[in-house]
C-alpha cells in the first residue's frame, strides 16, 4: 500500500531558527501543516520523514518518524519535497511525477529506494523518477523561511472557504459581522458579546473550541484553531493553531500551535513555533525607521529578504521576560530564555539564556524540566523520544 514520506532539501535543512528541532512537514503555511495538505490531497498515510540527523528521534502528536539512514523507501511510495504549499481543494489520483512551478515536488518510486541518497539533501526528487513531464499542478514554493510570512495573507484567502467546506459551520453568533467574505463559525467555538467580526479584506474562520472574548476585533483573512483563545484587541490577517492563547494586538502572523501570548504587546509579520511562550508587554519591531527591506539572519549569513514587513521568527520553547522590545527581523533560537531591560540583538542563539550578550547556555536537564512541566500544563506529555531529540537539538545549536 502506498504511503507518504517528506523530505527536507537542503534549502528546507536551513529554514532556522525551527529545523533544529522540527521537519519541514510539521511547519504551518496558511491554515495547515505541510503535512496535512499532502494527506488530504492524496488520501495516503504519513509514514516518515527524511531530513537532518539531529532530527532522527522528533515526536510530536501523529507526525511520522524520521527514517533510519540505512533503511529504504518501499517501491510504490510517494516522496514529497516539503517545501511545495499544495492548495486545499488539490485531488491527487495515481501519478508518478509531480511538477510545480517548473519544479518536481512528489515522485512515485518504482522501486525501493535507500534513504541514504538522500543524506545531505541535495537529490533533485525529479532524478528518481524517469517520467517525462509529469504532471502539472498548482502550488507554491517556500523558497526561504520569511515565505511562510511574505505569502501568509495569499495562502489564507485560499484556504480559509475551502478549509471551512470540511466541516459543519455556521455564522449564527451574536457578534457584529462587517464585510462580504465568508465568516466561518464552527459548531462549539464560543463567541462572546461586542466581539466585531470584520471579513472586510478576507474571510474569518473560527474551529471548534476556540473562545473569542467580549471586546475582541477580529480582522480577516483569519484562522483560529481548535481550542485555542483569543482575550481581547485587534487581531488580523493572522493564522493561529490549536490550542494557542492570545491577547493584545497581532497582526500577519503565525502560531504553529501550542502558543501563548496571553498579555498585551504588539506582534507582527511574526512566526511563533510550538510552546512559545511571550511575556507581559513582548513587542516585536515589524517594519524599518527607513522604510527599507528588512535584513534577516539566516545560517549562510544575514540576507536581504527584499520584505518592508518582517518581525520576529521565534523557535520552539523560546521564552520572553517582561517588557522584551524585539528588534525589525529579529531570530530567537529554539529554547532560548530573553529578559532584561537590554534589547536583544538580531539573532539569539538556541537555547541562550540571560539578559544580553555573552548568553549563558540553558542547561540541558533544566531546559526538559521546564518543557515538561509547560507541556503538562495543556496536558501534553514530553515523551522519551522528544526528550533525545531536544538533547540532540542542544548539542548541534548553532551560533549567531
Amino acid at each position: 500500500m502506498s504511503a507518504l514520506y517528506f523530505f527536507d532539501d537542503a534549502r528546507a535543512r536551513q529554514f532556522e531558527p525551527f529545523a533544529l528541532t522540527r521537519p519541514g512537514s510539521e511547519l504551518r503555511a496558511g491554515t495547515s501543516l505541510i503535512r496535512r495538505r499532502w494527506e488530504r490531497a492524496t488520501g495516503l498515510q504519513s509514514a516518515g520523514f527524511i531530513s537532518s540527523p539531529h532530527l532522527a528521534h522528533f515526536e510530536e502528536g501523529n507526525a511520522p518518524p524520521a527514517l533510519a539512514p540505512k533503511s529504504e523507501i518501499p517501491a510504490g511510495s510517494i516522496v514529497v519535497n516539503t517545501r511545495c504549499v499544495i492548495p486545499l481543494d488539490l485531488s491527487l489520483e495515481r501519478f508518478d511525477l509531480l511538477m510545480c512551478e517548473g519544479l518536481a515536488c512528489a515522485v512515485r518510486l518504482a522501486r525501493a529506494f535507500p534513504v541514504s541518497q538522500f543524506a545531505d539533501g541535495s537529490i533533485d526528487i525529479g532524478s528518481i523518477q524517469t517520467t517525462l513531464g509529469g504532471q502539472r499542478i498548482k502550488g507554491r514554493w517556500m523558497n526561504e523561511v520569511w515565505d511562510f510570512i511574505a505569502t501568509l495573507r495569499e495562502q489564507l484567502m485560499e484556504d480559509i472557504p475551502l478549509r471551512a467546506k470540511s466541516f459543519e459551520a455556521t455564522a449564527k453568533t451574536k457578534a457584529a459581522k462587517v464585510g462580504d467574505h465568508g465568516i466561518f463559525v464552527e459548531e462549539g467555538a464560543q463567541i462572546g458579546p461586542q466581539v466585531v467580526l470584520d471579513a472586510s479584506a478576507g474571510p474569518i474562520l473560527i474551529r471548534r473550541g476556540a473562545v473569542v472574548a467580549p471586546f475582541t476585533h477580529l480582522i480577516g483573512p483569519i484562522s483560529v484553531g481548535r481550542d485555542s483563545q483569543i482575550l481581547g484587541d485587534r487581531v488580523a490577517a493572522s493564522s493561529i493553531g490549536d490550542r494557542c492563547k492570545v491577547r493584545g494586538e497581532l497582526s500577519n502572523s503565525i502560531f504553529l500551535g501550542h502558543g501563548n501570548k496571553g498579555h498585551t504587546g504588539f506582534v507582527g509579520h511574526s512566526y511563533m513555533g510550538r510552546w512559545v511562550n511571550l511575556a507581559a508587554l513582548t513587542t516585536t519591531s515589524n517594519m524599518k525607521n527607513t522604510y527599507g527591506p528588512v535584513q534577516l539572519w539566516t545560517p549562510s549569513g544575514l540576507r536581504n529578504t527584499g520584505q518592508q514587513f518582517l518581525g520576529t521568527f521565534f523557535g520552539d520553547h523560546a521564552k520572553t521576560g517582561i517588557g522584551t522590545m524585539l528588534t525589525t527581523g529579529s531570530v530567537i533560537g529554539a529554547g532560548a530564555n530573553v529578559f532584561g531591560a537590554n534589547m536583544p540583538p538580531k539573532v539569539v542563539p538556541p537555547f541562550a539564556w540571560g539578559d544580553g550578550e555573552p548568553y549563558d547556555t540553558y542547561d540541558i536537564t533544566k531546559f526538559l524540566e521546564v518543557a515538561e512541566r509547560a507541556m503538562a500544563r495543556r496536558q501534553v506529555e514530553l515523551g522519551e523520544k522528544a526528550r533525545k531529540q531536544l538533547a540532540e537539538a542542544h548539542k548541534k545549536s548553532w551560533s549567531a
